[in-house]
Order: C-alpha cells, then sequence, then structure tokens
C-alpha cells in the first residue's frame, strides 16, 4: 500500500477502523478489503485508536460514507458501493467520484493475468482519465460499448476508450459504429460488419465494465450532445423513462424499454450477467432518479457516487 500524506494515512486507518470496529471483520478479512498485507491491516486498526478516531463510534468523516456504502449495498445486493464526501456548495461536482472511479480502474489494471474492461463514454468517465497514473498493460483488452462516431463522422467528444489505452499502453477495440442508426434495419446490418461483431463479443466477455448513468430530461447529454431531441425526452418522460446508460434507455424499475428511441441505439446490449462486475460511476441530484432505477434494475452492480447523491438514492427507494 502507498500512502502519499498523513491524510492518506488517516484515511485509511479510518476505514480499517469502522471495518474492525463497526462491521466486525476480521484482520484477514480488512487485509483483503484493502488490498495490503495483515500486519498492514493491524497497524492500519492500531492507528485508528491511537489517532483517537475510534471512540464510541467513528470520528471521522469516511464513517458516514461507509455506512452509507453498507446500507447501500445491503438495500441492492451490490457487489460494492464507494461513496466519497459531498461538497455541499457544489453538489455536482465530479472530482471526487473521478478520482474513486480512478482508483478501481486502476486496481483491475495491475492485475497480472489478462482482462477485459469495456467502457462507455461520458464527461465523468473521462474525469476519471486525469486521475488514472500512466502504466504500461500490453496485456489487457480496452473495449468501447457504444460507438465513437456522429451522425456526421465526426468523432463524439466523450469517447473515453482511446485516451485510456494511449495511458495505459493496452489494445482497444472502439466501436466504428455511429451512436445511433438510422433504423432498426440498418442497426442489424452494421452490427453484421466482423469488426463491429467482434468488438460486441469481446463487451459479452468484460471481466468488468464501467459507465456513466445519464438522466432523462432538457439537460440531459443525450440531448446537450445532439442525440435526442426534446420532443424524444417530453415522450419518454411521459412514458416514465428516467435514466440512460451507453445511450439504452430504462424506466423507474430499471427495465430497458422497447421500441421507440432504443431500436436506433447501436451500442453493445445491457446484459445481466451477475458474473460481470459493471460499476456505475455517476453524482448529483440530477441523476439520483436515474442511478436508483439503474440499481433496481440491476443494469449496475457497482456503484461510485457521493454522499448526498447516496442519501438521496436511499431515500427515494
Amino acid at each position: 500500500m502507498v500512502v502519499r500524506d498523513d491524510s492518506g494515512k488517516l484515511d485509511d486507518a479510518a476505514r480499517a477502523g469502522w471495518l474492525y470496529y463497526v462491521a466486525g471483520n476480521t484482520q484477514d478479512e480488512i487485509a483483503r478489503k484493502l488490498g495490503v498485507s495483515r500486519q498492514s491491516a493491524q497497524r492500519l486498526v492500531s492507528t485508528a485508536v491511537s489517532e483517537k478516531l475510534v471512540k464510541v463510534r467513528l470520528d471521522h468523516p469516511i464513517a458516514r460514507c461507509m455506512e452509507l456504502s453498507r446500507a447501500l449495498t445491503t438495500r441492492f445486493g451490490l457487489r460494492f458501493a464507494e461513496i466519497v464526501p459531498s461538497d455541499p456548495d457544489a453538489p455536482g461536482l465530479i472530482t471526487g467520484v473521478a478520482i474513486a472511479g480512478a482508483v478501481e480502474m486502476e486496481r483491475h489494471l495491475k492485475a497480472k493475468e489478462p482482462k477485459i474492461l469495456a467502457l462507455g463514454t461520458g464527461r465523468t468517465l473521462r474525469a476519471c482519465l486525469e486521475h488514472l497514473p500512466a502504466m504500461s498493460c500490453p496485456h489487457h483488452r480496452i473495449v468501447s460499448r457504444l460507438g465513437n462516431m456522429m451522425s456526421d463522422g465526426s468523432a463524439t467528444p466523450y469517447n473515453v476508450v482511446v485516451r485510456l489505452a494511449e495511458r495505459v499502453d493496452a489494445r482497444h477495440y472502439p466501436m466504428p459504429l455511429p451512436v445511433l442508426a438510422r433504423s432498426v434495419e440498418e442497426r442489424k446490418i452494421l452490427h453484421s460488419q466482423e469488426p463491429v461483431h467482434n468488438t460486441l463479443e469481446l463487451c459479452k466477455q468484460a471481466d468488468v465494465t464501467f459507465v456513466g448513468v445519464g438522466q432523462i430530461d432538457m439537460d440531459a447529454p443525450l440531448v446537450v450532445d445532439g442525440f435526442m431531441t426534446r420532443q424524444e425526452v417530453a415522450a419518454l418522460s411521459a412514458a416514465d423513462v428516467v435514466g440512460e446508460i451507453t445511450s439504452w434507455v430504462f424506466n423507474r424499475e430499471g427495465h430497458v424499454v422497447t421500441g421507440g428511441f432504443n431500436d436506433r441505439v447501436a451500442s453493445a446490449p445491457l446484459n445481466k450477467n451477475p458474473e460481470e462486475l459493471v460499476v456505475g460511476i455517476a453524482n448529483g441530484p440530477a441523476k439520483v432518479s436515474a442511478i436508483a432505477a439503474a440499481l433496481r434494475g440491476n443494469l449496475i452492480n457497482a456503484l461510485i457516487t457521493d454522499e448526498s447523491t447516496a442519501e438521496a438514492i436511499l431515500i427515494e427507494s
């Protein structure tokens, strides 16, 4: 474990203290969950006591985040939930969430065995890359879950696969498609092309997938980026559609809707495979309903968000 400063050391000690004194984990379990040796876990628990972080309750801001993590994990049966502190003056700030996303990406990229990492796109995922160190991972494969072209043939502004692959020196497989097809028939033709078919197969085989979660309203990323009209937003909202992942829209219960806008989505299908880790990275008041729906529908089975968003999700659910 690399500890960069005293604040980071206290964060690790607080986390270990919470796991030991509140959640009742053994030191072996703490070591596994934090990715450290048993001796390091023991020292972290000792530090939590010596620094007076442990009293009747954990005297550290991260304690509330860990309580929310446990509540979300239990409520939705998640593989994990990473909750970062919120800035009360900037509820939509993505910096903390992006850093946590980068840490989770780095954990998989450091694996010695070859892995397939599938990614969606968007502002939050791109922000994660800004906090990811340069690495050499030629044994991994990075694959895109959706097209990287606008309808006019220009590149989409927030595609992250090429950026990530360049940063970590890994093989990458972009989706050589527009985000939206013009019809179901055109989508079938596009997906039948050998390079696209191969990319879709890699998405099915992914060891871990990272996606953003978008809301459906007039300020939605799909609207801002020109993929969805205001008339389509109004029609989808009337049908209780609240969110989207890689352009696939879903309703309040987390069911991907059939027909309409989804008939033209060229992205890899959203498969509910319990063996595959699907990490949703998103936060902000506007996205609460969309994230909650994605959790209800098991469209994601892990979540990285902030404290205020997590609290709002639990209230809504």
